[in-house]
């Protein structure tokens, strides 16, 4: 991988954004522009190539921030709706383009088969509906986009399992509590890692900022980078100044060069 890969957070909010809707909680009403979370999702994108991983609701928002003339796939994370909601919004790159691939679990393609029928019909195809091109996610099994080698990992957000990705030197996480041991050795040497970190309180299915902290540490990443953040986490230049060393509060719109 000679060429440049750019990372680009298109969202850092966890499920209700940030601010949350009706709500007076002095980080919901802060006028600094980085503590606005859409959604969480992060485009790779190297070469001619564009991968988003998780589509939640606010997609269209984040596309027409970060503009792309072409989608190359959507990879999935796990199932909730604030990681796949916005997959209608495929529809403007499906009419380019045709089909778009997408990569998830096999579970998580059976939720979404149910809860947007209409986008994986073979009969009877409404006209305006998109239409994907479906390719499982295994555990242990490696897989290519454009040139270079995808690697799933497998964690667990309290007792759900969710997939994180490698894509060279960047590897994702999110909605993570908990990570086995021989998974963590597929995230070792990586110059560059995204994790959860929800709020500083402890919470059942999501790192919280010592947790995450402490997971930043024993990767050992390059430089590491929290997303999936909660108002509750505070305001966004505070919370960075409490920070160690290479370890930082993503936010939407940061774009990282690898």
């Amino acid at each position: 991988m000679d060429d440049m890969m750019t990372i680009t957070f298109l969202g850092t909010g966890t499920s209700q954004g940030i601010p949350v809707i009706g709500s007076d909680h002095p980080v919901c009403l802060s006028k600094d522009p980085k503590d606005k979370r859409l959604r969480v999702s992060v485009m790779v994108s190297w070469k001619d190539f564009n991968y988003v991983i998780d589509c939640g609701p606010d997609f269209r928002q984040q596309m027409l921030a970060n503009p792309i003339e072409k989608l190359d796939g959507i990879l999935f994370t796990h199932e909730h709706a604030d990681h796949t909601a916005g997959i209608d919004d495929i529809r403007p790159f499906f009419f380019r383009q045709g089909d778009i691939p997408i990569y998830a679990h096999e579970r998580v393609i059976a939720s979404l088969k149910r809860r947007f029928d209409y986008i994986f019909a073979d009969e009877n195809r409404y006209p305006g509906a998109p239409a994907v091109q479906v390719v499982p996610v295994e555990k242990d099994r490696p897989f290519e986009l454009g040139d270079i080698e995808i690697i799933p990992i497998e964690a667990f957000h309290n007792r759900l399992q969710v997939f994180g990705y490698r894509f060279g030197d960047f590897v994702y996480l999110t909605d993570v509590k908990r990570v086995e041991k021989d998974q963590l050795k597929k995230i070792k040497g990586a110059k560059v890692l995204v994790v959860n970190a929800l709020r500083k309180e402890p919470h059942h299915s999501h790192f919280n900022l010592e947790e995450a902290i402490a997971f930043a540490q024993e990767v050992c990443a390059e430089k590491t980078y929290f997303t999936h953040i909660s108002h509750v986490m505070g305001f966004h230049k505070e919370v960075e100044k409490e920070l160690p060393k290479n370890i930082h509060l993503a936010y939407d719109n940061l774009q990282l060069k690898i």
